[in-house]
């Protein structure tokens, strides 16, 4: 099987990455997004690393009127590690492998990636929106152009 790379020199990142911070789960998170702003996220196909060994869940918006394409993706993806050894008086704890889409950001629970022309209006709008949620601690603009691993962000 041929493996196709795209060159960092071809893909150019025009899109607006939203950092936000919450310890919801990712449906809780995008109905709040979708009660409390325009959005109306609906549940995709998840991101598959490694074999599909490592998924990150992802929703997806098209708004038709604007012309922008809106993602909500997972940053944490936790793999249970399998137990070898049952046969003990106490239960153990299952371990856990997390696994970051984005490995530098470890801190970030969920990216919001708006492809798409926005206006600097429309996103302090947007960031205004998310930040007055109670259950989102933080959301924040990072510049793609700064992150190593930008390309696991092309869906």
């Amino acid at each position: 099987m041929t493996t196709h790379r795209i060159s960092t020199d071809f893909y150019e990142h025009s899109y607006t990455l939203i950092a936000v911070h919450c310890s919801l789960a990712d449906y809780q998170l995008a109905y709040l997004l979708n009660s409390q702003t325009f959005t109306k996220f609906k549940r995709i196909q998840d991101i598959d690393f490694y074999n599909n060994s490592i998924s990150f869940s992802a929703y997806e918006w098209e708004d038709q009127k604007k012309d922008i394409l809106w993602n909500l993706i997972s940053n944490i993806s936790g793999i249970v590690a399998s137990e070898t050894n049952n046969n003990t008086l106490f239960d153990k704890e299952t371990p856990v492998i997390i696994n970051y889409l984005i490995p530098e950001q470890k801190k970030t629970d969920y990216f919001i990636k708006i492809d798409g022309e926005l206006m600097q209006k429309d996103t302090t709008g947007i960031l205004n929106k998310i930040n007055k949620i109670p259950q989102i601690i933080t959301a924040y603009i990072i510049e793609p152009n700064q992150l190593k691993s930008r390309n696991n962000l092309i869906l």
